[in-house]
């Protein structure tokens, strides 16, 4: 009996094997790698850690790049999305922030609670997203 597969059609099936592969490990490295953290001080000061293999990570990277007074880690995302804003007006007046699972009902909640908290004119400072949005 003779083998079917032609020299080609074993390179075809090694290559596409090979990209499978690889495309799998790809997936599992960036779902690995899916916590957040947003931490907040005075006066519009924040810092934000995304791409992280655990959320005590983030929060500890979140918290050095604050460089603002009394910052505080506000929210931690994996696989999701986090958003600062500001009164525009005033950065040293209202603040607000929101997570989510994507990067539209995040913003959404950051200004709403900007507002809440009496701001006239508020914006979106920073936002991230992780692993998904």
């Amino acid at each position: 009996m003779t083998d079917s597969f032609t020299p080609l059609m074993r390179a075809i099936v090694a290559a596409s094997l090979f990209l499978a592969a690889a495309t799998l490990m790809l997936v599992v490295v960036n779902t690995a790698r899916a916590a957040g953290a947003l931490a907040v001080g005075k006066c519009g000061a924040f810092g934000e850690a995304f791409d992280f293999q655990s959320v005590a990570e983030a929060r500890k990277n979140a918290l050095a790049k604050c460089t603002g007074g009394a910052c505080r880690v506000v929210a931690t995302v994996e696989r999701g999305c986090a958003a600062l804003a500001v009164d525009y007006a005033d950065g040293c007046g209202a603040h607000g922030w929101g997570k989510a699972s994507d990067l539209g009902r995040a913003q959404n909640a950051a200004l709403k609670s900007c507002y809440r908290g009496g701001a006239k004119e508020c914006v979106i400072r920073t936002f991230f997203c992780d692993g998904t949005g």
